[in-house]
């Protein structure tokens, strides 16, 4: 296929297929060390045995292996077909030793068959970071596929590692930093986003008094949103919710430039201030309680396009509602999108909640 862009995503037909981190070893070149993290739907791992690395070199499925170091790459394999069904995606990582991955000349991660022949190249840029996650290999709808990230931490594997779920001693997750992120590129002149929104108005805090009797709840399925609708995420007789995804997705244009549309959600406290704000820029918060699945940059594949995963559990307790956005990074109005939509879902049971139709909506951006 050649080389890919950061966020993008492609599918693989190949059962079992190998991540190559390749660079160039030159004077004063840090030591490079690739590894995987197998994680579940939460986006943690569930326990210890699923990091995969130098130290411990297979998964105890044997569905990951570590394949060591030759000269300047580092391999892991990964057989898709044996990986556990509880494992929702692969991640592929890395560390850098005695220095930053700003100072690795030529970094790479390299998607290959087992027999040699290369699924997709992605030229990795870096700065200050000393762990990086260079991709993930990903279940949708059934099908396995891979994403391009190239996202980094400064404080080495061991902070990556935490955020994931590992305990690593002396290190705790509290002293985690932001992750590093590379900025996106400009949109194109002329083209403003429309701003994302400041202090929720008072009769939008999520203090005031439970819905009306009037307000349509989860007992009859599925609901339907028009603009303006609201809808109680409670059912009778069900348990809370502890877990939600919000997906976005669209169809790709055929006869014209790509479209682009870029999901975030912006977490409020009581009084209306911004506590945090996950979006393609910065992928996760509160060590995965907030965490974006990556940009999608056209629009290709079934189902959901961006995901936003929420543990509800894990959120803090000055967290008190939570704004999902959409917008069109490149001013394409939403009625001009085609099989554009948004929906809830909770994301232990899979029951989709609450679902709005884009494409039908207002000609904004």
């Amino acid at each position: 296929m050649g080389e890919i862009a950061k966020g993008a995503n492609l599918p693989l037909t190949a059962r079992a297929v190998r991540a190559e981190l390749s660079w160039t070893d030159r004077p004063g070149t840090p030591d490079i060390d690739g590894s995987a993290l197998l994680l579940r739907a939460d986006g943690k791992v569930a326990g210890d045995q699923d990091f995969v690395f130098y130290n411990q070199p297979r998964h105890p499925s044997g569905a990951v292996r570590h394949l060591g170091k030759t000269g300047s790459r580092d391999t892991v394999e990964v057989d898709l077909g044996a990986v556990p069904t509880d494992v929702d995606r692969v991640v592929l990582a890395a560390s850098a030793d005695g220095g930053t991955f700003g100072a690795v000349p030529d970094l790479r991660l390299v998607i290959a068959d087992v027999a040699g022949g290369e699924i997709a190249t992605f030229p990795i840029t870096a700065a200050d970071e000393t762990a990086m996650v260079s991709g993930e290999l990903y279940r949708r709808s059934g099908q396995w596929k891979f994403r391009a990230i190239g996202q980094g931490y400064r404080n080495g594997l061991a902070g990556l590692a935490t955020d994931y779920g590992i305990s690593v001693e002396d290190e705790p997750a509290a002293a985690q930093p932001a992750p590093v992120t590379t900025p996106p590129p400009p949109p194109p002149a002329g083209f403003v986003p429309p701003p994302f929104p400041g202090p929720l108005p008072p009769d939008a805090q999520p203090a005031t008094p439970p819905p009306a009797p009037s307000t349509p709840t989860l007992d009859a399925g599925r609901v339907s949103l028009v603009k303006g609708g609201r809808v109680s995420l409670v059912k009778s007789g069900a348990p809370p919710l502890t877990e939600v995804m919000m997906g976005l997705g669209w169809d790709p244009a055929r006869r014209r430039g790509n479209i682009d549309l870029d999901a975030s959600v912006i977490a409020f406290d009581q009084a209306g201030n911004q506590r945090a704000m996950v979006w393609f820029s910065n992928l996760g918060e509160w060590h995965g309680a907030l965490r974006h699945s990556g940009d999608n940059l056209t629009g290709e594949g079934a189902g959901d396009d961006e995901q936003i995963f929420v543990d509800l559990d894990r959120l803090p307790s000055d967290a008190t509602s939570l704004v999902f956005t959409i917008t069109s990074y490149r001013g394409d109005k939403f009625t001009t999108v085609k099989n554009a939509f948004c929906r809830l879902v909770d994301n232990r049971s899979g029951q989709e909640l609450v679902r709005y139709n884009l494409s039908d909506a207002q000609a904004s951006t």
